[in-house]
């Protein structure tokens, strides 16, 4: 660049130049600053402060009005009524109240905050210059200070009608959650811990259907059982099976080792539950000459002459098994349900 295309306002003047000085050019990016803050309405009229005020605490109040009305909706619509909503069409009448009411109050509360902040908090631009990321004692100081003057200038401790209606929304809307919870399905209760077997009912062949006598089950055998009364086309079959399922296997007397087992017993045919207790796969694979039985999924395997317990693999503790004996008409029958939790354990094992 040539002398003649430098701006004449920053070409050294003939006085600097006479003297050996160099004149130093205006800086071009200089600093505007902050504009001049400009107060709002509700800084300086108390009356529209407080309409700001009373705004947030109705779109707070608003909030928990909703969330009441997500809690009431739960109770009150039935999973399987539809209703036709314009533009819509037919929708569910639990979907659709639960997430109106859900998002009234999410959007009331966020809706709420910003027009709290907009109007009541305080506006001033602050600037503060970059520090080191380890902050000496100084900087501490005035982190807390900066936090207790934001505290005061969000006038929460001046405005207990905006404090109030806040804690109020923030604390209700996690009941929508607690809500939810309770259609994850019906409580155990004790289900996990009972069947359909009870003393007197009769052991059905799954193949024929027909009621089992001991001269049915041959020695080195095996035979699957359900309980009498339960039927494949029952709403309920596939969960009651799942925990009523049995395994009948017919063994020398003298072959069994564990008395309680040779009690509970009748002229060596034995009952077990067929539900793994690993991860609940049925039992299906037997040997004869060891009396063992095999889960197909993990290979867990359960001596069937000594109480079933596990002598190999990942399940943890062994089959439970069904008190049996014969009844009047020398059918084989159930003395009385498991003694414990069949399938895999749970937390509130007994």
């Amino acid at each position: 660049m040539s002398s003649q295309e430098i701006p004449e306002k920053n070409l050294p003047s003939e006085q600097d130049t006479a003297h050996g000085a160099v004149a130093v050019a205006e800086d071009p990016f200089a600093d505007p600053g902050l504009p001049p803050h400009k107060p709002r309405i509700q800084d300086i009229d108390e009356r529209a402060a407080k309409r700001s005020e009373r705004t947030v605490a109705l779109l707070f109040t608003l909030s928990m009005l909703s969330t009441i009305g997500f809690i009431a909706s739960f109770v009150a619509f039935p999973v399987d009524k539809i209703v036709y909503v314009w533009p819509l069409g037919h929708v569910s009448a639990l979907n659709l109240s639960l997430g109106l009411t859900l998002g009234l109050a999410l959007f009331c509360i966020g809706a709420g905050a910003v027009h709290w902040a907009r109007t009541l908090m305080s506006d001033h631009e602050v600037a503060d210059e970059r520090h080191p990321i380890s902050a000496e004692p100084e900087v501490k100081a005035k982190v807390m200070a900066d936090f207790k003057a934001g505290a005061e200038e969000s006038v929460i401790g001046r405005r207990k009608l905006i404090r109030t209606t806040m804690f109020g929304a923030l604390a209700m809307v996690p009941l929508s959650g607690v809500v939810l919870l309770r259609d994850l399905g019906p409580l155990p209760e004790e289900k996990l811990r009972h069947t359909l077997w009870g003393a007197g009912k009769q052991l059905i062949n799954m193949n024929t259907n027909e009621p089992l006598r001991p001269e049915d089950v041959a020695v080195g055998s095996l035979t699957f059982a359900k309980p009498e009364g339960l039927e494949e086309d029952d709403h309920e079959f596939n969960n009651e099976i799942a925990k009523a399922a049995l395994m009948i296997v017919r063994l020398q007397p003298a072959d069994i080792k564990d008395k309680r087992e040779l009690d509970w017993s009748h002229q060596g045919i034995v009952a077990f539950s067929k539900i793994c207790t690993h991860v609940g796969c049925p039992i299906s694979l037997y040997e004869q000459q060891t009396h063992h039985v095999l889960c197909p999924c993990h290979q867990s395997t359960f001596d069937l002459s000594d109480g079933a317990r596990v002598i190999f693999g990942p399940a943890g503790h062994a089959l439970p098994q069904l008190r049996i004996g014969v009844n009047d008409e020398g059918f084989l029958e159930a003395l009385s349900d498991f003694e414990e939790p069949v399938g895999p354990s749970f937390w509130e094992r007994g």
